[in-house]
């Protein structure tokens, strides 16, 4: 069983096309296709209700308000059948054709197959602010595929057993799962124009993506010892402001010149001060990580009908 997830929000002049152009595609597999409806405020509900009566593959999830793409996608996830997973945007760039090599790909031993936009269908600056994206995500991730924004993947399920989607982390899903251990790999796929709908990606989309990057960063590489980062960002910080206050007491005490209005004597006790409190947020966030770790997850969104 091969599930097709395909979160939509206000994509209605796309759906049917998107539809015919999977079931074409996947015409010798078993599969379903979950349409996930983000809080769309056109038609596109109605829309999907329509396919999933006359198809029995079809199924829709209609989540209450627009959670975002990662949501979108994990609430696909966790109400598929699907031994293998494929994910895809609803604005018919990614073109479903691709999935049958996608699927052999995946066969050669493979976890997750990554599409690459080769040839974009989009304009100049999306396409430059992409580059500068994909540069920052293969130096801060360590995983060297070319377009980390591509939604069309095809994943084992066993690899979402252990991640957890939220904010914009949806682009950073290969990244999170190569660092489980996975074979992650990536080839070439076919990208069209948007004929219908317009593009949600935006500036406010691209800062918010930075910052998802920053935190994928410090979770992969401090997520299990956060006192290690904290900690050891207080103790330089502890230590930088003791030296100073070091050779302030030798200036007094010794060379007989006066400290108490030196602005340098006020930023050897901020120092001392600072890194004291990051030593303490590092002992902290520890026990906040081990209660993380323990507690049930709550879910990051909430269905309105399926």
């Amino acid at each position: 069983m091969i599930s097709i997830i395909v979160p939509i929000y206000n994509e209605e002049e796309n759906i049917v096309n998107l539809y015919t152009d999977i079931e074409n595609a996947l015409i010798y597999y078993e599969h379903e296709i979950i349409f996930v409806d983000d809080g769309s405020i056109d038609n596109s509900y109605n829309i999907i209700s329509c396919l999933a009566k006359k198809d029995y593959c079809v199924k829709i999830i209609k989540l209450k308000k627009n959670y975002g793409q990662s949501a979108a996608t994990k609430a696909g996830v966790d109400n598929s059948q699907g031994e293998i997973i494929v994910t895809l945007d609803g604005d018919l760039q990614n073109d479903p054709a691709d999935i049958p090599k996608m699927l052999n790909k995946l066969n050669e031993g493979y976890d997750v197959v990554c599409g690459w936009r080769y040839n974009r269908k989009d304009k100049f600056f999306k396409k430059l602010l992409s580059k500068i994206s994909n540069c920052l995500h293969r130096k801060m991730t360590g995983l060297k595929i070319h377009d980390s924004g591509c939604s069309l993947r095809v994943y084992r399920r066993e690899v979402f057993d252990d991640i957890d989607l939220y904010g914009e982390m949806h682009r950073f899903l290969p990244a999170m799962i190569f660092n489980e251990g996975y074979r992650v790999v990536e080839m070439e796929t076919n990208h069209r124009q948007r004929v219908y709908g317009k593009s949600k990606y935006g500036l406010g989309r691209i800062l918010k993506g930075f910052l998802d990057l920053l935190n994928f960063k410090f979770w992969s590489n401090y997520s299990n010892r956060p006192l290690h980062f904290f900690g050891g960002t207080g103790l330089i910080t502890f230590l930088t402001g003791f030296l100073i206050g070091l050779y302030l007491i030798v200036d007094k005490y010794i060379l007989g010149n006066l400290i108490g209005v030196r602005p340098l004597l006020i930023f050897s006790i901020l120092l001392i001060i600072i890194g004291i409190q990051f030593i303490m947020f590092g002992f902290l966030s520890d026990i906040m990580i081990k209660i993380y770790h323990s507690r049930k997850e709550k879910q990051v969104y909430n269905v309105e009908d399926e």
